[in-house]
């Protein structure tokens, strides 16, 4: 077997003759390839034992659907394209979902080549990995009910027409999930990128382990401080190499992505974790300009709390095709027709009840959150509506003889706090 095969792959070395050769296109595109072929990211692991045993909770595979699908009855069955998979990315979701048929495509053959191991390591049938670039999805002739793509399309050639060819392999009635970088948080990031192109830093270990040992000594007041105190992983040679050596990084404001997704024939569905965004959760909600930001559209609600938050490193959004005439993609607490949804509490909530401020019962918090000033008092009255979550009940059975402006007015906020999913798919 040649060395550039798929470790533990019968594949011939015909697989990795599916990418053209970068010489003959834009010298950043062949640039970008070199740089993931010697220094693959996310770090390749060989271990998804525990990512295994987390996704095995029911609880957690129903709240992820209805995350990205409120409109459908759930289902483990469905095609799920992981584009621009890294080392493990596709490779954990045919772990998380087994009965689907998850296609992860890269065009770093390192990349392949660690998730061609991680398929044969724990048996994936339900897994293909292809060495193929976004902009050339469409040659798989298939369409897609999930599309992921997240840390990918700010490194392209062409973003636009990358995310176009992505939305035309997703189902009309698909989803997709949307990560790039965000400009604010990434403002040291972007400093020390400059500092290393002035004084000619290359992406080799020698200039990498002397460019650790310069941040070692980095200013306490330097914008990228924080983030080195907070994320140790970053001086991990692929993270480093990644944030600060990469040859092509973009960013995208609130607004600008908005308009990205937009040009592409997609429409914007809610972020994957909608709090940080929203003026009535955490700091945003005491702000005396609360009501103010409160007023304005959605988009500009959204951009106004990613330049106060001022530390968001990148933007993760749920997106669909715009052209479905269904749009109960999105959760309307309009009318009464929120009252046939199902609430369904998100994996990583937690009830804390000790320790409470004055009047609270409970206090909610979401575990994935990193913004620490985001959580979510309850009263007794609202605790029992909360415990009543079960996944199978409607808003309206739990409701029973409540007042059903109270009612909305608490699952509404719980929905905005990360707290809950819906199941729409009951809805008349």
């Amino acid at each position: 077997m040649s060395a550039d095969a798929p470790l533990g792959s019968s594949a011939s070395d015909s697989r990795l003759a599916d990418l053209p050769d970068p010489a003959a296109g834009d010298e950043v595109a062949a640039a970008v390839q070199d740089f993931y072929e010697r220094y693959p990211y996310p770090r390749p692991v060989d271990d998804l034992d525990n990512y295994r045993r987390r996704w095995q909770e029911p609880s957690r595979r129903l709240a992820d659907f209805h995350l990205f699908h409120p409109h459908k009855p759930y289902t483990e069955e469905r095609t799920v394209l992981v584009a621009g998979c890294g080392t493990s990315q596709a490779a954990k979701h045919a772990l998380r979902a087994p009965a689907a048929r998850v296609i992860g495509i890269d065009f770093s053959s390192t990349s392949v080549r660690h998730t061609e191991a991680l398929k044969q390591k724990y048996g994936l049938a339900n897994l293909e990995v292809r060495l193929l670039p976004i902009d050339r999805v469409g040659e798989l002739d298939m369409s897609f009910d999930e599309v992921i793509c997240t840390g990918v399309l700010h490194h392209t050639t062409d973003p636009d027409a990358a995310l176009r060819a992505l939305r035309d392999v997703l189902a009309p009635d698909g989803a997709m999930h949307l990560m790039v970088y965000a400009p604010y948080g990434r403002t040291g990031i972007y400093m020390l990128q400059e500092f290393c192109r002035r004084i000619g830093i290359r992406a080799v270990d020698a200039e990498i382990h002397d460019l650790v040992v310069a941040l070692g000594v980095l200013p306490a007041a330097h914008p990228l401080a924080r983030l080195l105190r907070e994320a140790p992983d970053f001086f991990q040679e692929a993270a480093l190499a990644d944030a600060l050596l990469n040859p092509r990084d973009r960013a995208y404001s609130v607004p600008q992505l908005m308009a990205f997704i937009g040009r592409a024939g997609l429409s914007f569905g809610r972020w994957l974790q909608q709090a940080p965004y929203s003026p009535r959760c955490g700091v945003m909600a005491q702000l005396p300009q609360s009501d103010r930001i409160a007023a304005l559209d959605a988009t500009q609600q959204f951009a106004a709390a990613e330049l106060f938050r001022g530390t968001m490193l990148s933007h993760s959004a749920i997106v669909y095709r715009a052209d479905p005439l269904d749009r109960s993609q999105r959760i309307d607490f309009s009318g009464h027709a929120w009252l046939d949804t199902v609430p369904v509490r998100t994996a990583d909530t937690l009830c804390v009840q000790e320790k409470l401020p004055p009047g609270a019962a409970a206090v909610l918090i979401n575990r994935a959150h990193s913004h620490r000033d985001i959580y979510m008092p309850i009263d007794a009255q609202q605790k029992r509506l909360f415990d009543a979550i079960d996944g199978k009940r409607s808003l309206g059975e739990i409701a029973g003889a409540e007042p059903l402006q109270a009612v909305r007015a608490l699952f509404e906020l719980l929905w905005w706090h990360d707290q809950v999913v819906f199941d729409a798919s009951h809805r008349r």
